[in-house]
This record gives C-alpha cells, structure tokens and sequence, in this order.
C-alpha cells in the first residue's frame, strides 16, 4: 500500500509545489494537490494509505495529523510553507522539502504530542487577544524586514492597552496577550523560538510580563480553562485566525502522533 501525500500549492512558495509533486511520484507516493472546494479531512480518510502526508505550511498541517491520529496511521510532514515551525522542531530542514518525502521511504519515527483547544487538535500552539492579532499583520506582513515587524508589534501592544478580561482556571488575569503551547517554547516578548521537546506531555501558557520587560510568566501543566466575559476570543491556532467560543479548554495528549521522519545517516 502507497503513501499518501496532499499538496498545498498555495502555501508558502507556489513554484515549489511542481517539483515537489514530481520528486514525490518518483518515489512511489500517491499525491493530490488540492483544488479549490477539495475537503482536506475527507481526502485523508478516504486514502488507501499506510502513511499520510501535507505538504504545507503550519495551517496546514493539523486536519491531516488528526485522520492519521483517528486511523492510527503515522503522520509525514513536508514544509512548504513560510516559515514552517513545526517542521523545524520536529527536526526537519525546513528549507528542503524534497528530502523530507525520504522520511516515506526510508522511515524512521518519532511518537510525539498533541494538544487541543475545545477539542480542536493544535501541534504547536494558539494565541489569544493582541498576540493572535499580532501574528496575522506578519502573515500579512511577513516579506517585510524584522526590524519593521518588531516596530509595528510594539505599536500594536502600546495602542491597545486594554486587557482581555479573562480567567485562567477560575483566577481573573489582567493580560492582553495569552500563548498556550503543546510543549514549552523559547520565548522573547515579540517572537516565538524553538522548542526541545515534543514529548513531554506537557502545556505551556504564557503571559507578558509587563509592557516594557523582555519576559513571560510561564505556567504549566495537562490542562488549562481560559473563560471571558465576552464569550468569544480572537485567536491563531497554529497561525490561523479562528474565534474560539469560551470557556476555552486546553488538553494534550502525551505520545499520541507517529510521525515518520528521513533516517538518519548511521541511525
């Protein structure tokens, strides 16, 4: 039985997505590149696979993992998009799509966690209130300089200063910018780093410390609440904009995702 791979084509670079398609062909992987009105879910489910694949970016990535979670298939994936998070962590070279379609063939892999918010399953994490707002102006943005899209996070931050009326687990927090993560990350006040670990079987949450100090408060555990007053909250689950209703409640599944990767050389 075949790897089945689906192909974005508007994720990141579109050029990429031709030779892509050819590489993995050559390879004995079946491809779908998707067309507008194509059900992602439903194509995965419908595959006769023995592993399951996205070529894409962050966005992408999560309806796939969660068919080959619901059919205990191993997940592949192959970074396509901008700037291709997960990929990174996952020990990927996110700048070489082509030769993450090895990890297919010659397989190696890795069981890693999944999280979720109301259910909704997440791999690297979701931002709520200015935060979710700052990371959709990069989307917007994201050709644009650094030091611009520092500048106009910082304008962002000081023009709205009102918090967003939440609790975490019952405790009211007055805060604009909440992260909850699937694992810890490196964190500076603009910029979400790397993480070390996906197999911790731990949530991450964090908060600002303060407008002006480069620092996060930092909680962690199985499961957050995060209730608002409003019912509703902006968010960026994994970079795409979603209202979330609330209470919001955020899980992880420890070593739940078989994920396949390129063999190492020696390995």
């Amino acid at each position: 039985m075949a790897p089945f791979l689906i192909v974005n084509p508007h994720s990141g670079h579109g050029s990429d997505a031709d030779e892509l398609v050819r590489e993995a062909e050559a390879r004995g992987i079946r491809v779908h590149v998707l067309e507008e009105g194509d059900d992602i879910p439903e194509l995965a489910r419908q595959a006769e696979a023995d592993a399951l694949g996205i070529a894409g970016g962050d966005g992408s990535l999560a309806p796939v993992a969660e068919v080959a979670l619901e059919r205990g298939l191993p997940f592949v994936c192959i970074p396509l998009g901008t700037r291709n998070h997960f990929a990174r962590d996952v020990g990927l070279d996110r700048n070489d799509p082509v030769g993450a379609l090895d990890a297919f063939v010659h397989r190696q892999e890795r069981v890693i966690d999944i999280a979720r918010a109301n259910g909704r399953l997440f791999l690297n994490n979701v931002s709520l209130g200015l935060y979710a707002e700052l990371v959709h102006g990069r989307e917007g943005h994201r050709r644009r300089q650094e030091a611009f899209a520092r500048l106009r996070a910082f304008a962002i931050l000081v023009r709205n200063r009102r918090p967003l009326g939440i609790a975490i687990d019952g405790q009211a927090v007055d805060a604009r910018v909440v992260l909850v993560s699937n694992n810890a990350y490196q964190l500076d006040l603009f910029s979400v780093g790397a993480r070390e670990r996906l197999d911790t079987g731990r949530l991450h949450l964090y908060v600002p410390a303060g407008l002006f100090r480069r620092g996060w408060i930092e909680r962690e555990g199985e499961r957050f609440e995060i209730d608002a007053a409003a019912g509703r909250l902006r968010a960026a689950i994994d970079g795409e904009p979603e209202l979330l209703d609330t209470p919001i409640e955020f899980t992880i599944e420890a070593r739940a995702l078989r994920v396949l990767l390129p063999r190492r050389p020696g390995s």
